[in-house]
């Protein structure tokens, strides 16, 4: 493993343990054996032929190992697309409370979806054939999550921007074998936002995630501010899961570079997992004010989300929570893992649009009807909140600065600060300690696009290509936007957890790039 114990230079750029896997004798004390096995709308779609430049090819390593789904699966059918044209809501997973915890299962399998219409395609999804459940938190209270794997192949389950400790945070080193149960346990210390769960097993991220692995968690907290919003699930507070997949017309899902660069293929946009190639889907507002929590949750792809008459989305969440205070936007851009928050107050329908950019050496273009909002409703909402949130932004004159490099390695592979981290061995890994404050460069040395995750805890942006962030850049994030040849700069504090053994990571979202190397450790201890 490649150590980096002392912060490297944070100079400004002026420009915009042991891999501790987890096997069927749960070792590790948190697994166990399991107990028992509408309408018509515009889509201007553009089917790219092309790469992103030379370099974007050169950086794109062999195709990875392919877990069991591909080969077969079970005979679950899905249930996500609806033949109404009618949004399909995720099931809200309800847990059971005993002695001051909740308990939450959740269970891997294979199954089918129709990624493209008509076509019927080998899938996967947590307690269903495609994608999983919505998990509610309370800030506050414990939970307990029995997860079990029948994939046939080790998966793991990551939190997406929750605080909670390394050993819990579903990375590499928590990957867990077919037929086995991880139960991990925390107390949740986030505030009110939109988190995400998914795999993140060294190699087979992308794989497994484009199959159909992931979910969305909604933390909610008592604040007046929370009180004052939309949260009724399903009729007010709607979660809008957006992917942009590339399947043959067989419907076999591609995840690597081979299959990226296979003949014939098309770049489906799917919402809550059905196909809105050629469909609008509908919703009945039954209230004059919705609240969207919207997750990207393709491989690469970037998704712009609009509104398709040009009016404003009033913007209040970021990854990380409120905005400091309610903010008009025309657009929402939201790259590979990116979340978002917003509300319409509806007198009139209106369609939300999905624009979609390449983000890999190939990928969907184009712009998607994905849902059409129709009021019902006659109540009469309150003003929104004046403020949201208290947003303290950091000092980072006396911060510990590190320079963060994402290049591009020998053989197809990526790095960071130099490293391939395709093997916990192999990574570079960051060493810092409880309570420290640090800025971070995240330099972009190639000319492909980079999506920078940090797990752990919440940064504020500092700096995009050289410039001061403005508007809803001020927010919270775990997940952001870094141009080909740009930076840019991140604060944080490394608080509450520390471990000498297991560790966060830190990597891009683009899941390919992260399978392909684009990945580093974090080892927080107490110094």
């Amino acid at each position: 493993m490649t150590h980096t114990t002392e912060p490297a230079s944070g100079a400004e750029r002026p420009s915009r343990g042991a891999h501790a896997r987890i096997g069927r004798d749960g070792t590790d004390g948190h697994s166990k054996e399991p107990k028992g096995a509408g309408g018509k709308g515009l889509h201007r779609r553009k089917f790219l032929g092309g790469m992103a430049g030379a370099a974007g090819l050169a950086a794109v390593g062999a195709a990875g190992a392919t877990f069991s789904l591909l080969t077969g699966g079970n005979s679950n059918k899905a249930a996500a697309a609806d033949a109404t044209g009618t949004l399909h809501i995720p099931d809200l997973l309800e847990g059971t409370a005993s002695g001051g915890t909740t308990t939450y299962t959740l269970t891997a399998k294979t199954g089918t979806n129709e990624v493209i219409s008509g076509v019927t395609s080998t899938t996967a999804g947590y307690n269903g054939s495609y994608l999983g459940p919505t998990m509610k938190w309370t800030k506050g209270d414990t939970v307990l999550l029995n997860i079990t794997n029948t994939l046939g192949d080790e998966t793991s389950v990551h939190f997406h921007g929750a605080h909670i400790p390394p050993k819990m945070d579903g990375g590499p080193q928590n990957a867990f074998a077919d037929g086995v149960t991880w139960s991990p346990t925390f107390e949740i210390l986030d505030e009110a936002k939109t988190l995400w769960y998914h795999p993140h097993a060294l190699g087979t991220t992308a794989e497994q995630v484009v199959h159909g692995l992931a979910g969305m968690i909604i933390v909610e907290d008592d604040s007046d501010v929370s009180a004052a919003l939309p949260g009724e699930y399903g009729v007010d507070d709607i979660p809008i899961i957006l992917q942009c997949l590339a399947a043959d017309s067989s419907g076999d899902i591609k995840y690597n570079v081979a299959g990226y660069l296979g003949a014939g293929l098309s770049y489906p946009v799917l919402c809550n997992g059905t196909n809105v190639d050629s469909t609008t889907l509908g919703f009945t507002a039954t209230k004059k004010r919705t609240r969207f929590r919207v997750l990207n949750a393709s491989p690469a792809d970037i998704m712009t989300v609009q509104r398709g008459d040009g009016g404003t989305l009033t913007q209040i969440a970021t990854d990380q929570g409120y905005l400091a205070e309610a903010t008009e936007v025309t657009t929402i851009r939201l790259v590979a893992g990116a979340r978002a928050e917003f509300v319409l107050d509806l007198e009139d329908a209106v369609t939300l649009q999905a624009v979609v950019t390449t983000g890999w050496i190939r990928g969907g273009s184009g712009t998607y009807d994905f849902l059409t909002v129709t009021p019902n409703a006659s109540d009469t909402p309150a003003d929104l909140p004046s403020s949201l949130n208290t947003i303290t932004r950091y000092d980072t004159s006396s911060f510990t600065a590190r320079t963060i490099t994402l290049g591009q390695g020998t053989g197809g592979t990526m790095t960071i600060n130099g490293s391939a981290g395709t093997t916990m061995a192999g990574m570079a890994m960051i060493s810092t300690t409880l309570d420290a404050e640090e800025v971070w460069t995240i330099k972009n040395s190639t000319q492909l696009e980079h999506s920078f995750h940090l797990h752990d805890v919440p940064y504020q942006v500092i700096e995009i290509n050289g410039a001061a962030p403005t508007g809803v850049d001020l927010g919270w994030f775990d997940t952001f936007e870094v141009v080909g040849g740009g930076s840019i700069k991140i604060a944080m504090k490394f608080t509450d957890f520390t471990d000498d053994t297991y560790m966060y990571m830190l990597h891009c979202h683009l899941l390919q790039h992260e399978d392909e190397g684009m990945m580093a450790s974090l080892m927080v201890t107490d110094g």
